[in-house]
């Protein structure tokens, strides 16, 4: 079973509008809520593709209550004090987003959570670390986590940025997920434009700790370095609603660890056409296993 950590969980609003216009009123079409937060779209991904997965993380507030009301895949959260964040993306055809900041965590509340944490790694397949820190956590917050799971022979997707995925990433996780702005801060003497430049970047991320490094470049496709090389896959063009894209892929990531990690390019491939599949859906953190199936026969993938 796999397990997903969501530290920065959040109550997830979708406001649907025909177009988006600064300084104007809006009419809504349509509203929705749902629990929300980087590793619980991960979550729903990987059950609506048929994954046994586990979501854990933390939760608290009237906020948490309402999120706990929601959830839709196995959980078992941690509480705290603290009123869980809100999110708000309007919708229109594009998405544009707002992000609370998220509660304050107490020293204790993060030696329960960890201990709890602890606890649930026995029989996992492996585990997805996706999202911000609320504030209050040590900067490293994942470094421990993914610690942790190495030491129970558990392997790690870590999709973070900042401090926290810097410090993450010399306790060694298993796969790291940066999209192109945090490749540029770790190469901002590359041009990561080109692939040459993306792969560069992402030997650097491996010089660091990281085992395997997955680039996500938006329309570009992603790109795939392991210790056996580089591949790019790049989707069909599609429109949509790109918001859960990030978390898609990393389904894909986490599953293909799950399943005993097949070379990087039908990893490549997969995650690619998931992430493709989830823009085609107007929520983050829903897929068509459908869409995931055709758009994977449709993805390019070449050797770097």
């Amino acid at each position: 079973m796999i397990l997903t950590v969501t530290l920065n969980t959040a109550l997830d609003l979708t406001y649907t509008v025909d177009a988006l216009v600064r300084h104007e009123s809006h009419r809504v079409s349509t509203v929705t809520e749902r629990a929300g937060g980087k590793g619980l779209n991960v979550a729903r991904v990987l059950a609506a593709v048929g994954a046994p997965v586990l979501a854990t993380g933390l939760l608290g507030g009237r906020t948490g209550e309402r999120v706990a009301e929601l959830l839709d895949v196995p959980h078992d959260f941690a509480p705290i004090a603290g009123e869980t964040r809100r999110t708000v993306v309007v919708a229109d055809g594009d998405a544009t987003g707002f992000w609370e900041p998220g509660p304050e965590v107490t020293p204790g509340e993060w030696e329960l959570f960890v201990e709890h944490y602890h606890s649930l790694l026995p029989g996992k397949t492996a585990v997805a670390l996706s999202g911000s820190v609320p504030r209050g956590l040590p900067a490293d917050a994942y470094a421990v986590l993914v610690t942790a799971a190495r030491e129970a022979g558990v392997p790690v997707v870590l999709d973070a940025s900042g401090p926290a995925f810097a410090a993450a990433l010399a306790a060694g996780p298993d796969v790291v997920k940066p999209n192109r702005d945090e490749l540029a801060e770790y190469a901002p003497d590359l041009y990561l434009s080109v692939d040459a430049g993306v792969r560069m970047a992402a030997d650097r991320l491996r010089k660091a700790g990281a085992g395997s490094v997955v680039a996500s470049l938006g329309s570009r496709g992603l790109i795939v370095v392991d210790g056996d090389g580089a591949h790019k896959a790049v989707p069909p063009v599609i429109s949509g609603n790109p918001t859960g894209a990030g978390d898609a892929c990393v389904a894909a990531l986490v599953r293909a660890l799950h399943e005993g990690a097949p070379d990087g390019a039908e990893v490549a491939r997969d995650a690619a056409a998931l992430s493709a599949a989830a823009v085609l859906r107007p929520e983050a953190g829903d897929v068509d296993p459908a869409d995931f199936a055709r758009l994977r026969a449709d993805v390019t993938v070449t050797a770097i």
